[in-house]
């Protein structure tokens, strides 16, 4: 069934408006509920949000779900550890069920901390359809191997170069060259620490382009929302012209967490997709957890952004007796200068 708010955005998008910036036919969506946001449970989420974040992204018609990591066990005990720190194939398909949709499955796999050689099979045994290869500066001969690796095993395949606010340019332009000569089907300019601002954000998204562009390759963009800049980053970022694009549900992701995926729906104005169903799953699935995991904008997730740092300090803050004491942490963090 077509919803009044749909058939508007259908009858609008062979009009005027389908010159917005948001109807652009290359851009794809990937959702990262599971796999950022397991970064506050150690993945230990229950089959039955892991399912409504499935259907619902099948029914807003998002093109890529990341459902987790595929962490080698031998480096992370399963007992400390839900199932989506390692994103089996039975696990996967359980989720699914008999029947895949439409939405596309990918995993994310870290360098030194995956077996890819055994746990990412060959792409025809498995229902996973993109492998995202996450690494630092310093790993990227590795992230290379294993792009070609998941490419000659049939997957489509992506790189995120974490921790970009804190490289040097002439290395980051050293490992772009490289990164765009590789398998990779696409590129993601990754705002670990949400430092940067739009004027970055534009400079460095024109960087990636340019390598990417001449090598046939996508630019995508992953930010986080220590600044309350996630949101307005990835609208930077689609200006400036990457089409790839990271969201999730109601921001749920590490620490400040991600652009939501409703904002970002809202904004495309985009008939392919459809907000209702996510709506939805965030009413029925995703707010419920915020009690226990407490993700999103903060204070202290404030503070590691300006100094352009890992949250994990905020995070140990935000788990402690004194989560209230925001001046204590900004004591702390003064202090540490």
């Amino acid at each position: 069934m077509v919803r009044a708010t749909d058939k508007q955005q259908t009858k609008d998008a062979g009009g005027p408006a389908a010159k917005w910036v948001g109807y652009r036919s290359d851009i794809k969506i990937l959702d990262c509920t599971i796999r950022d946001g397991g970064l506050m449970n150690d993945h230990n989420f229950s089959e039955a949000v892991v399912k409504a974040v499935y259907h619902a992204c099948n029914e807003a018609g998002i093109d890529y779900m990341e459902v987790g990591y595929k962490a080698a066990q031998r480096l992370y005990a399963a007992d400390q550890f839900g199932a989506w720190k390692f994103s089996t194939e039975d696990d996967i398909r359980r989720i699914i069920g008999d029947a895949k949709g439409t939405v596309k499955i990918s995993v994310m796999a870290d360098v030194d901390r995956t077996d890819y050689h055994d746990d990412i099979l060959p792409r025809e045994k498995s229902v996973v359809d993109m492998v995202r290869v996450a690494c630092y500066i310093s790993q990227i001969p590795a992230a290379l191997d294993m792009l070609k690796d998941a490419h000659d095993k049939g997957y489509e395949t992506c790189v995120n170069l974490m921790s970009v606010s804190v490289v040097r340019e002439r290395e980051l332009d050293e490992a772009l060259e490289l990164l765009a000569e590789s398998e990779a089907d696409a590129l993601y300019l990754v705002d670990s620490f949400g430092a940067l601002y739009s004027e970055q954000i534009h400079y460095l998204i024109g960087k990636y382009l340019r390598y990417a562009r001449q090598n046939g390759k996508e630019v995508g963009i992953h930010t986080h929302n220590n600044l309350q800049l996630a949101f307005a980053n990835t609208i930077e970022a689609i200006v400036k012209g990457a089409n790839r694009l990271d969201a999730s549900m109601a921001g749920l992701g590490r620490g400040a967490g991600n652009c939501p995926l409703e904002l970002l729906l809202g904004f495309l104005h985009n008939p392919q997709y459809r907000l209702r169903p996510v709506l939805q799953c965030i009413q029925e699935h995703i707010e419920p957890l915020r009690k226990d995991l407490r993700w999103g904008y903060d204070v202290p997730y404030m503070l590691t952004g300006f100094r352009n740092l890992h949250p994990r300090a905020a995070i140990k803050h935000n788990a402690s007796p004194e989560v209230d004491d925001k001046v204590k942490f900004f004591d702390e963090m003064i202090e540490e200068q």
